[in-house]
């Protein structure tokens, strides 16, 4: 096989262009052109559209550059994203960039795609190269000559069209999982927000609203929360437990037990133990005695990021932190609990009691004090249930997309790198 051909940028596309912004700024409430900047690039690659600031169209119409087209490639020239890139598609009849970005626009269509080029910026191996072109430690960025010492793979249009086909049409399909994805995280706030503030009468439909029927909630210091139920303290309905109390620093060992922090709480609700800190064995032992671990075992972070909570794992040994207690229910639902402790209901209430800007905290005992409301069992078993559909629905649906992204990395190191070599398919010829 022989070795991939590699082009500098600037064989290839024209110089980079930037752009502006009227002086004292702009916001999204200002009427006028869409005004792209850094902040509109994403890490992982991408526009995002949700926000989008302005400028007046007459100044719009007076910029000699930084007009956007269909299919320009952006590259961040500074802050903390420099060197992140994103494909604009003509989301607007008329839009431009400001001063912190560059646009990349092919010199030749007829032999570079534009799309090409997004993809190759998007390689490991080529963001690295990117990164060494990147200046300053305060500000840091990326000035116009980068393109004289970045190279990306280069072949001819038609493997290149055909390679963008492969990838545009993973995209396409991690777009839709993605949107199916906030579909239904949208669905689960809307979900929680009513059970939790409603809840369900005996053949499992929400109760009319309060605005409808007040005469079926009553007023709490947590809020109006149906009549039926009651409000209970944490430390009434399971017990909750420090199980670190000499905070002591832990010793590790290469060969130990994991060791658990609001670091192992990864997306899909999981606890990632393969790649945490290892400790002795003794400290698993006194956590052991300590916390009476079991499956319906909860992990509440309350230092740094308070609130934080999981399902502890319940196929391995392991140690926790000391910014995490243990919360093991006793007479309530373990999953009703569970959701309830990531309700706004609860969220404000950490909220009102959080101590300390630099690392925030809460005291385990205003941990304990923080109020349930607690419906009969059988409602409790029907909303831990119901929000139970949507949250197994999300990570089907988060795996998927995980797995997607994975997939693309991969085609995209093969593809462009040559490792996997793509044909162009060639005319048939026709009889004489």
């Amino acid at each position: 096989m022989s070795e991939v051909e590699y082009v500098l940028l600037s064989k290839i596309i024209q110089p980079p262009i930037s752009g502006k912004r009227p002086s004292g700024g702009v916001d999204t409430e200002t009427d006028g052109v869409p005004s792209l900047g850094g902040e509109n690039i994403l890490s992982n690659g991408g526009v995002k559209y949700n926000v989008i600031k302005r400028i007046p169209f007459e100044y719009y119409k007076l910029m000699p550059k930084g007009k956007l087209l269909n299919l320009d490639v952006l590259i961040n020239k500074d802050g903390a994203q420099t060197g992140k890139v994103g494909l604009y598609k003509k989301v607007f009849e008329d839009a431009a960039i400001n001063e912190h970005l560059f646009i990349l626009r092919p010199l030749d269509s007829n032999t570079i795609n534009p799309i090409y080029v997004y993809y190759c910026l998007l390689l490991t191996e080529t963001q690295q190269k990117i990164e060494r072109r990147i200046t300053g430690s305060a500000q840091p960025g990326l000035n116009s000559s980068f393109v004289n010492a970045v190279s990306i793979p280069f072949y001819s249009i038609g493997i290149q069209q055909k390679i963008v086909t492969i990838l545009t049409n993973i995209d396409t399909a991690i777009e839709k999982t993605e949107a199916l994805t906030q579909k239904y995280q949208k669905i689960k706030a809307g979900l929680m927000h009513d059970l939790f503030t409603r809840g369900v009468t005996a053949d499992g439909k929400l109760r009319p609203p309060r605005e409808q029927e007040p005469e079926l909630y009553q007023e709490t210091p947590i809020g109006w929360v149906p009549r039926e139920w009651k409000l209970w303290s944490l430390d009434d309905v399971s017990n909750v437990i420090d199980p670190n109390p000499s905070h002591r620093n832990p010793i590790y060992h290469p060969e130990g037990f994991p060791f658990i922090s609001t670091v192992e709480f990864i997306d899909n609700d999981e606890v990632e133990i393969n790649t945490s800190r290892r400790v002795i064995a003794e400290i698993v032992k006194e956590q052991e005695m300590r916390c009476n671990f079991s499956d319906t075992s909860i992990g509440f972070s309350r230092k740094g990021t308070i609130g934080e909570i999981r399902f502890l794992p319940t196929d391995t040994r392991f140690a926790l932190l000391d910014s995490l207690c243990v919360i093991n229910p006793r007479i309530v639902d373990a999953s009703y609990l569970f959701h309830c402790l990531r309700s706004e209901c609860l969220t404000r209430q950490c909220k009102n009691v959080t101590m300390g800007q630099a690392l925030p905290q809460v005291s385990l005992g205003r941990v304990r004090e923080l109020q349930i409301p607690t419906p009969c069992k059988s409602e409790q078993m029907t909303i831990g249930w119901r929000i139970d559909s949507v949250m197994k629905i999300l990570k089907l649906e988060s795996a998927h997309l995980n797995k997607l992204r994975k997939q693309k990395q991969g085609l995209m190191q093969d593809l462009l790198t040559g490792k996997v070599r793509v044909k162009v398919d060639q005319p048939k010829l026709a009889n004489v």
